[in-house]
């Protein structure tokens, strides 16, 4: 679920982080114009996440939210005035450029903020333990399980890393801004022949971002350094070398204007490090704080949990795909701007 909405949703705040750099307000109501019909089915992917998150693993939902909480409020605060600018926007006059400015800098700070947990969340986190019924004498006391709560506080999740993982998330989503506006906008129009040199720079930083990401976590993280250069590290330079091969087709086929086409290739390089991510955490949901076993709910929970979300998750995906098939078609900026 998380995986869906870094794809769809990430597109569209990458388009935000492009609006930041637009020269006219025109501009900025086309790039919102151009998702007007399917950015908020996007974000439904992240509500179901954090319900899932909660339902299938609650003590990793509540000590996480402790751990992240500034993070992740940050992220949220950039989704908020994020949507809040998207619908103020086309009914402003006298304040629509400072709405236009708002759904920019609100695209920034969501995945600054989402990426910075991010890497809080593969640092670890404190974990403590109370008997649940402190005060009880005896035998008694003895019936109550010891209950796990975080031990930190409110800037253990910062650290250099953190903030690099932040900066790292704001690249990768304006590469796939860049990419998204070039497969909505017709070539040649101006928005597009911006975002197809955007795309050109940012596809290089991209690159440059990754290998800082796996040389620093390599350092620093042993868990992931003996994964990468155990028994099976032919897996992984294999994986390396099938993510270099989507990056390539996606520059190629970006060079060769099939613009739509590169934005897949390059959402696949999205989810190629995504699994390689959760390969190297397993099987740890919380690198060196929650395993998968412990902190999932009762098999019975997750069976039932799990049949409800299987006839529920076909709905939400034949939903996006019918909005994107219905809004599918290529725009200008006039053209655009008239809708936003």
């Amino acid at each position: 679920m998380f995986l869906l909405y870094i794809a769809l949703d990430g597109a569209d705040l990458g388009a935000g982080i492009f609006a930041l750099f637009s020269p006219d307000e025109e501009e900025r109501g086309a790039i919102m114009a151009s998702m007007a019909g399917f950015w908020d089915g996007n974000e439904t992917w992240l509500v179901v996440a954090g319900g899932i998150l909660f339902g299938a693993f609650p003590s990793v939902y509540g000590s996480a939210f402790n751990y992240l909480l500034i993070p992740l409020a940050f992220a949220l605060w950039g989704i908020i005035s994020r949507a809040i600018a998207f619908e103020f926007h086309v009914h402003a006059i006298g304040s629509k450029r400072f709405w236009g400015w708002m759904f920019a800098f609100g695209s920034v700070l969501a995945p600054f903020g989402a990426g910075v947990a991010l890497g809080g969340a593969l640092q670890g986190f404190p974990m403590a333990h109370h008997i649940a019924a402190e005060g009880v004498a005896g035998a008694h006391a003895n019936a109550f399980d010891a209950v796990p709560h975080f031990a930190g506080g409110p800037f253990t999740f910062l650290s250099p890393f953190s903030i690099w993982t932040g900066f790292g998330a704001v690249i990768a989503a304006s590469l796939a801004g860049g990419l998204y506006l070039c497969a909505r906008f017709v070539p040649g129009d101006v928005i597009h022949e911006r975002a197809k040199k955007w795309t050109n720079a940012f596809s290089m930083i991209a690159l440059a971002a990754i290998v800082i990401t796996l040389i620093w976590s390599y350092a620093i993280f042993p868990w992931a350094a003996a994964k990468w250069t155990g028994a099976n590290w032919w897996v992984w330079l294999i994986w390396i070398l099938v993510i270099l091969g989507f990056a390539y087709k996606s520059m190629t086929a970006h060079a060769a204007s099939r613009d739509f086409v590169a934005l897949l290739w390059g959402e696949g390089v999205v989810a190629l490090m995504w699994f390689a991510m959760w390969a190297t955490m397993f099987p740890y949901i919380v690198p060196h704080t929650w395993g998968i076993q412990e902190a999932s709910n009762p098999a019975d929970s997750l069976a039932v949990f799990t049949l409800f979300m299987t006839g529920f998750v076909p709905i939400m995906i034949l939903y996006n795909w019918y909005q994107i098939w219905v809004f599918r078609g290529r725009y200008t900026k006039k053209a655009m701007y008239a809708g936003h």
